[in-house]
């Protein structure tokens, strides 16, 4: 039945001068995203429209399971499109689509019609009028209401006809890579995998950085790593998993360290050995998925004492968040059943018991003295073996 579709975004359309920019970047992440559909796909602008085209055989589902990943995408519309050859022609593709698309008539409906093309014959409140006539005499079981229908008959008039009744929702948000690059602390959890998610939402390209503890973790403790970056980039695109060996660095802090300072101060190494993978990537902050007072290292006095070793942007999508919140974006996008598996990461092998909820930053200073002989060439040797994976949706 369908051979098109017409693609709505939202944001996109108020950026002015630089709408085309987006336009070409959603362009560009729609195409990359068919290709993990079966059959040929053209992309293509028009008129201020995006439209996708199935050429010769296509999956419908599955070009409709890959665009509902494409941040920047509101609705999706499978089309009929049909040249001008008068009202009664147009009426008549109306009334097939009706036809074949609704087996069950006894529906409501209303048409709403725009005509950008103003030479067109009739205006739009004509065409709403007229068409709805036709439907009615053509399908009788079928009742007109105006302010909450069943169905919607849209019908646009440009240099083809548009016909559509049904749009699918999108994800929503900016194209990725119309925002920079972020990097994102990626645990085992539940969290950080929505947080990647969340800013990539608001068109930033995704690398991740996960900090890795072997014997203390397993191999399949990091393949559970690299299974929800492999989620992550079914939104955002491929991702650069920079894999660090953290043990060394955690098994000095836990002999020269305070046990209740233990989750702050390695806290603080990762954000500045993610830095340093941040810079060499180009990213222009760090992503974390925290979220006030969830855990003792994230109320607002352990926050500011790991913000204090950052000299880049921390950007925290969940901040607000409470956990219910971020389980349910974490279920909705597949994560969370990979998410909870029960293999440890290196944060929850070394927690403290009774970590402090309020450091402070003296008191941290003075203790992080402690690491003063061995710690540089550690960071060094973690940064050097760190390991790069480059992850892609399945």
């Amino acid at each position: 039945m369908y051979k098109s579709f017409l693609i709505k975004y939202a944001e996109i359309a108020i950026k002015g001068k630089n709408r085309y920019l987006f336009e070409d970047a959603l362009v560009s992440q729609i195409s990359r995203a068919l290709k993990k559909a079966e059959g040929t796909f053209r992309v293509r602008k028009e008129q201020g429209r995006i439209y996708v085209d199935m050429e010769g055989d296509c999956d419908f589902d599955e070009a409709i399971a890959a665009m509902r990943c494409v941040f920047g995408i509101v609705g999706i519309c499978p089309l009929i499109q049909v040249e001008d050859k008068g009202f009664d022609a147009l009426a008549g593709e109306v009334i097939a689509h009706i036809g074949e698309a609704y087996p069950d008539k006894r529906f409501t409906f209303k048409v709403n019609a725009r005509r950008a093309r103003k030479n067109y014959p009739l205006d739009s409140m004509e065409i709403n009028a007229a068409l709805g006539e036709r439907i009615l005499a053509a399908f009788p079981e079928c009742s007109v209401d105006v302010h909450n229908p069943e169905i919607v008959i849209h019908v646009e008039i440009r240099s083809q006809i548009n016909i559509y009744s049904v749009v699918i929702p999108g994800p929503g948000g900016m194209p990725v890579g119309t925002n920079g690059r972020g990097m994102l602390l990626l645990s085992g959890g539940i969290d950080s995998p929505v947080a990647g998610y969340m800013i990539a939402k608001r068109g930033v390209s995704i690398d991740a950085t996960y900090f890795h503890a072997p014997p203390y973790t397993s191999e399949r403790a990091k393949q559970k790593v690299v299974d929800l970056a492999k989620i992550v980039a079914k939104y955002a695109g491929p991702i650069h998993l920079h894999v660090v060996n953290f043990t060394d660095i955690q098994l000095y802090i836990y002999e020269q360290c305070p046990h209740e300072e233990l989750t702050i101060i390695m806290r603080r190494y990762m954000m500045k050995l993610a830095e340093h993978f941040a810079r060499e990537s180009k990213c222009l902050g760090l992503i974390t998925g925290e979220s006030i007072g969830q855990v003792a290292s994230q109320t607002m006095q352990s926050l500011a004492a790991t913000n204090e070793v950052c000299t880049m942007p921390v950007y925290r999508p969940l901040i607000g968040f409470d956990k219910q919140e971020i389980v349910e974006i974490s279920e909705r996008i597949g994560a969370y059943e990979t998410s909870i598996l029960p293999y440890e990461d290196c944060c929850t092998i070394f927690v403290a018991k009774h970590p402090v909820t309020k450091p402070s930053l003296n008191v941290i200073h003075n203790d992080e003295r402690k690491l003063a002989e061995k710690i540089e060439e550690l960071m060094r040797t973690a940064i050097e073996t760190a390991e790069v994976i480059r992850v892609e949706a399945d």
